[in-house]
């Protein structure tokens, strides 16, 4: 909890901050990541620090959990970061790991603020950053615990490719096994996603995270699909596994993690999902499954066409064998049951329902506004990111 004369300092000067924050984050990532480019060999995405999403990432959520201080005093506000938790504990973040973030980060705030830079105001942003960290560092403490690590620098294993099936022409999915002989891996929940690090061709090690799609004992089956270069760059690690993963290759792979996991009740779900963003949908149908429910679940897909549509059959499988699940299908190109992009238009939405939502943030923000509009209360609108989280202060 703030101190009331920082709460004050922080109040008057958050819009001021808040306006400067994509600055500050920039020159941040740039001074470490120049001094230490150790920290992108395996730790940092370079794609995301190219693009500017991930600074974009940071500035959101340290402007969010300030505001949350200030809104609730007597709360720390630990709900809104465990996303970042779950993310960095797939990474292996370790706590000495805030230390050096924190130099360049307060370096960076008086370099873009100057004179306005205070020790008034550079005293009471210290205490947000630490109360932040403080709360990740604990979060991901347990997270590590949980998984049977002492710290993050524990968290990655050899797993041995031992399957690899086509789903698209774009898309394959590995089955993996570990590859250490050492005890049974910690099961994950469905929903929850591995990171995957793999040496790219200049040396350097890149991280990228994957949805669990499959398990069966000490199996794990992740679905990788190529992102091709467009509006953005090619996705180097995608590209490298879809051109070059083959039956015997071994991966360095972390323990599960994520958040957005299969909830317990027997209230009534629904599923919205586009493109790649059907691989937590995989997994939450097949853990329904498992347990054998009978809920309502309500399967909502949209894709450009039935070719590019990963795990279409398996999907159609698992609906089937749920007695209460039912699923619409949006095809640009047709050839399901609805032609074009999502649209909620006429679909029921049952009352009470929990929704998950997994696709790009514009369709996502789509979806969640339909929902909305038709009374489904935000708290129970959740959704998956691939990549930084830049809903923050969006939605």
């Amino acid at each position: 909890m703030l101190s009331a004369e920082s709460a004050a300092t922080v109040r008057a000067t958050l819009p001021v901050v808040a306006e400067h924050l994509d600055a500050v984050t920039a020159r941040f990532y740039d001074t470490m990541l120049g001094e230490h480019p150790e920290l992108l060999d395996g730790l940092f995405n370079r794609g995301n620090q190219a693009s500017g999403e991930q600074r974009r990432a940071l500035a959101g959520a340290v402007a969010a959990f300030a505001s949350a201080l200030l809104a609730h005093p007597g709360e720390r506000p630990d709900a809104l970061l465990g996303r970042i938790a779950h993310k960095h504990a797939s990474l292996g973040v370790t706590e000495d790991q805030y230390t050096v973030v924190h130099k360049y980060l307060f370096g960076a705030i008086a370099h873009v603020l100057g004179e306005a830079a205070t020790p008034e105001v550079v005293a009471a942003w210290d205490e947000v950053y630490w109360l932040m960290a403080g709360a990740l560092i604990a979060l991901e403490a347990r997270l590590y615990a949980d998984a049977g690590h002492a710290t993050g620098r524990d968290v990655w294993r050899p797993w041995t490719v031992t399957e690899r099936s086509e789903q698209t022409p774009d898309t394959v999915s590995l089955t993996l096994e570990p590859g250490d002989g050492a005890g049974a891996p910690p099961a994950p929940l469905p929903g929850q996603y591995v990171s995957v690090r793999v040496r790219m061709p200049d040396g350097v090690r890149q991280a990228r995270q994957y949805t669990l799609t499959g398990w069966d004992g000490t199996r794990r089956r992740i679905t990788v699909k190529r992102l091709r270069a467009g509006s953005a760059p090619a996705g180097e690690v995608s590209t490298l596994l879809h051109g070059t993963a083959r039956p015997g290759d071994t991966l360095m792979v972390s323990a599960p993690a994520g958040d957005v996991v299969l909830p317990g009740g027997d209230h009534p779900l629904l599923f919205a999902s586009a493109g790649i963003g059907c691989t937590p949908v995989v997994a939450l149908l097949r853990g329904l499954a498992e347990r054998g429910d009978t809920r309502p679940v309500l399967v909502l897909h949209a894709d450009r066409s039935p070719g590019d549509h990963a795990h279409r059959d398996e999907v159609a499988a698992l609906v089937d064998a749920l007695p209460g699940a039912r699923a619409l299908t949006w095809y640009e190109t047709g050839g399901g049951d609805r032609t074009g992009r999502m649209d909620l238009s006429g679909v029921d939405v049952p009352e009470g329902v929990e929704a998950f939502l997994c696709g790009p943030l514009p369709f996502m923000r789509g979806v969640r506004a339909r929902l909305l509009d038709a009374g489904v209360p935000a708290r129970r609108v959740r959704y998956e990111v691939f990549g930084p989280d830049l809903w923050q202060g969006t939605a």
